[in-house]
């Protein structure tokens, strides 16, 4: 069996490349150390500059729940995405020894209902794993990586969590009912 014919060995580099495929990223991917620490870098600022937009979105959530079990809920999560903005600080400054700023003031829109702030909560939460993914791709120290697969994990929870709770309160019905008024109208 002859890999040769298959694998081609680059000068320089002590592994096999697979042929060409138009497929196939480049080595200046999201995959590739340090071509992607700037595009990590924007993605730890943009994560903390959404903090006090969910910080009003929470204490919304909060005020709209219709049960304390769910109230319970909320405020768990509340309580790590405050832990991951102070960590994603952390690692930012770790990586450049600047602090990011303190996010601006800005504008919150309301959820037309407890149900859509959920299923807009459970969006959130699995946009956030495919950004923060990209961070940890860019990420080296053991320890950083280590606090952002955390993260990762406690984002994924989340997003189970916001599920059960948009179960729970029948938000799918709530959904149909209004397609149907919709479509009525």
């Amino acid at each position: 069996m002859q890999y040769y014919d298959y694998y081609s060995y680059r000068p320089g580099y002590m592994y096999p490349m697979m042929p060409h495929d138009q497929y196939m990223m480049t080595p200046r991917d999201q995959y590739s150390y340090p071509y992607n620490l700037p595009m990590a870098l924007q993605l730890i600022r943009q994560a903390v500059a959404g903090e006090r937009e969910d910080e009003m979105f929470y204490d919304y959530l909060l005020n709209t729940a219709p049960s304390e079990e769910d109230k319970n809920i909320i405020r768990g999560i509340r309580d790590d995405e405050k832990k991951h903005f102070g960590l994603f600080r952390q690692i930012y400054y770790e990586l450049t020894g600047q602090m990011i700023p303190p996010p601006p003031k800005t504008e919150f829109t309301k959820p037309k209902s407890y149900c859509m702030g959920l299923k807009r909560a459970l969006k959130g939460e699995l946009g956030a794993v495919e950004k923060y993914r990209k961070i940890l791709f860019a990420l080296q120290e053991r320890r950083q990586i280590n606090i952002l697969t955390e993260i990762i994990t406690d984002e994924l929870r989340h997003g189970n969590l916001y599920n059960l709770l948009y179960s729970k309160n029948e938000c799918y019905e709530e959904e149909l009912e209004k397609e149907k008024e919709e479509k009525e109208d």
